[in-house]
């Protein structure tokens, strides 16, 4: 190989003497020219055609208008100020009374009572023990009387008492095993704090029953302490009375939601009414009300004052909006042209229309309102680039004032009166900011119970995925009633039957899970067509005694000797779901609020039990081959 040495290497490489030699030390490329003040100044190359174009568009089109340049307002606010349960007695609303200022409203909208028996059977093992070691901690406090030992004859006085075995009646707790061992663990050891919270609150005192020998005044003193205590823990209905054993809660039972009513004053005078005629429980927003014309709940606020505020509008934005010049280069992510909506797919329809032709000429204010009040806009006026204030009127009434039904958004209906047409627009209903919590914690379901429709057996079913045990936890229903069934034959041991004299028996019914409760269809008073749901019963396998349900949802009005009725839609073919859950959240002071809630949501369609009646099954006497 010979080596060669070009002497003129540049010249070379000009006349391209030797094409495989080259130079790379650089990737980039040169630019021609240092000044880049041509290429950044975007020249148009055929104006007259972009003038054309443009009136083609009809951008030279004059509206004779200006755009906002300032806006002012007066907007009221008021806080909510009285509440009021729908659910009363006969359909008839409770009594009205003040709403609570340091409680959400979906606490004072959802709350229900704690259970503690289910008949005579005692349960929330979990919450009488807290209230038990409440008290003892209390008494520890005191030096004088932790040295008379004063917890130990509480827990004589109010005992844990230790189930029978042989006793049917305690089942509840001896047929489960976590159960059992929990309830051997605490009797007569553990002091059943409820049943001292239930003596205090009728009106006895600490010391009742107790040797005090000298402390009786220092006991009774603790006796409002553990109460207070207790009621502050977990927030519950209140207004209890013999006709409305309840209180003011919500949770109406035949319709299977919550119905309530709140009121705020007006600037007009007066109050506002406010129900909720259909709240499903979790998250309650403006949309859950409707404004209830002709009624009040007593409310004596004053009217509110308004506040007045200049803001500059600023124009609606959305992702994917057409641009208002049709040069400019849109974004790609959203193609309108591959919505292809039907002809009755309004809400599409409706859709589109705004977003290609009217959605540059909409404008938002900043409006900054407290949370929890009532607010009503009482004026508006926009400023424009020319110098004109106009005064804005509401987009559902007409140039002569007068209330034209248009389409609004955000506006609250009415519930309307008797002979008078319901969902009506209201004048000046205003929006109403619920008193709410931007996030609640939602614990474990303690009751899961679903209602579900059955077209084999012509039955509906609520059935019970989750109960509660008498430790205060959730237990799937499957598990605990076929422990509950295995205990019962265990107690009534089946008697052996005889051998068959016949290849075939007459079995008069199937058998079903004992954590599905029927409910019957039966006519509605006074009614030869509508008809209503009832709960049934039915026999179990072991003694054929009546099968009842082990959920506060399922057992209404079940210990005071009621039958329970609900209405046929409110399960429909999808059926309905209902969960007992514990909520808590803090409020904007920092204070804890727990407390009890339902929450109903949509179920997972049909379901078939497997019920027959009137079946032939081989018995062991049967030929092979028949």
């Amino acid at each position: 190989m010979t080596e060669t040495r070009i002497q003129d290497l540049p010249g070379a490489m000009s006349r391209r003497d030797h094409p495989t030699v080259g130079v790379w030390n650089r990737l980039e490329g040169r630019p021609r020219t240092t000044d880049f003040g041509r290429a950044l100044r975007v020249e148009v190359r055929d104006p007259l055609w972009m003038l054309a174009r443009q009136w083609q568009l009809g951008e030279f089109r004059g509206t004779d208008g200006g755009s906002p340049l300032t806006a002012t307002y007066s907007v009221t606010a008021s806080p909510p100020g009285r509440f009021r349960s729908d659910t009363g007695p006969d359909g008839a609303p409770g009594p009205a009374g003040p709403l609570p200022p340091d409680r959400p409203l979906e606490a004072v909208a959802e709350r229900r009572p704690l259970p503690f028996t289910f008949g005579t059977e005692p349960i929330s093992f979990d919450l009488r023990l807290a209230l038990g070691r409440r008290w003892l901690k209390l008494l520890a406090r005191s030096s004088e009387l932790r040295s008379r030992r004063f917890g130990e004859r509480y827990v004589e006085l109010y005992p844990i008492a230790l189930p029978d075995p042989a006793n049917p009646a305690d089942s509840a707790r001896v047929a489960h095993p976590e159960v059992w061992a929990a309830t051997q663990a605490v009797a007569g050891r553990r002091l059943d704090g409820y049943l001292l919270y239930l003596h205090l609150k009728g009106g006895g005192r600490a010391a009742d029953g107790i040797d005090a020998r000298g402390q009786r005044n220092e006991l009774n003193a603790l006796g409002p302490r553990l109460t207070a205590w207790f009621d502050d823990l977990i927030d519950q209905p209140s207004g209890a009375t013999p006709q409305r054993p309840e209180g003011d809660s919500t949770w109406d039972p035949r319709r299977l939601e919550h119905r309530f009513s709140v009121s705020a004053a007006v600037p007009a005078g007066g109050e506002r009414v406010l129900t909720a005629p259909e709240y499903p429980g979790g998250e309650l927003d403006w949309h859950a009300f409707s404004v209830t014309p002709d009624a009040t709940l007593g409310s004596t606020a004053p009217p509110p004052a308004p506040m007045n505020r200049t803001v500059f509008p600023s124009p609606v934005r959305f992702s994917g909006m057409p641009l208002p010049r049709w040069w400019a280069v849109e974004d790609g992510r959203t193609n309108f042209a591959a919505v292809t909506p039907d002809s009755t797919d309004l809400a599409r329809l409706i859709f589109l229309e705004f977003a290609l032709v009217y959605s540059n000429d909409w404008y938002q204010l900043p409006c900054d309102l407290p949370a929890g009040t009532l607010a009503s806009i009482q004026g508006l006026a926009v400023t424009d680039v020319f110098g004109q204030r106009r005064w804005i009127t509401p987009a559902d009434r007409g140039g002569d004032g007068q209330n034209r039904q248009h389409w609004s958004m955000y506006t609250l209906n009415s519930l309307g009166s008797p002979g008078s047409p319901g969902d009506q627009l209201v004048d000046d209903a205003g929006l109403l900011l619920p008193p709410g919590t931007p996030k609640v914690a939602t614990g474990p379901a303690l009751e899961d119970v679903v209602l579900v429709r059955d077209e084999s057996a012509n039955l509906v079913w609520g059935v019970e995925q989750t109960v509660r045990q008498a430790t205060g936890e959730g237990r799937s229903g499957d598990e605990a009633a076929a422990e509950t069934l295995a205990f019962r034959r265990r107690l009534h041991p089946p008697a052996t039957p005889d051998d068959p004299h016949a290849p075939v028996a007459y079995q008069v019914m199937s058998s079903v899970p004992e954590n599905w409760i029927p409910f019957i269809p039966v006519h509605v008073p006074g009614d030869n067509r509508a008809v209503q749901l009832q709960r049934a019963a039915m026999p179990s396998e072991v003694d054929t005694t009546p099968v009842r349900p082990r959920t506060t949802l399922l057992r209404e009005g079940l210990d005071a000797g009621c039958p329970y009725f609900v209405n046929e839609e409110e399960v429909p073919r999808s059926g309905t779901r209902l969960t007992v859950a514990y909520n808590r959240t803090r409020t904007r002071t920092g204070r804890v609020v727990l407390w009890l809630s339902v929450h109903r949501t949509t179920g997972r369609g049909e379901r078939s039990s497997g019920l027959a009646f009137d079946l032939l099954t081989t018995t062991s006497a049967a030929e092979p081959g028949t």
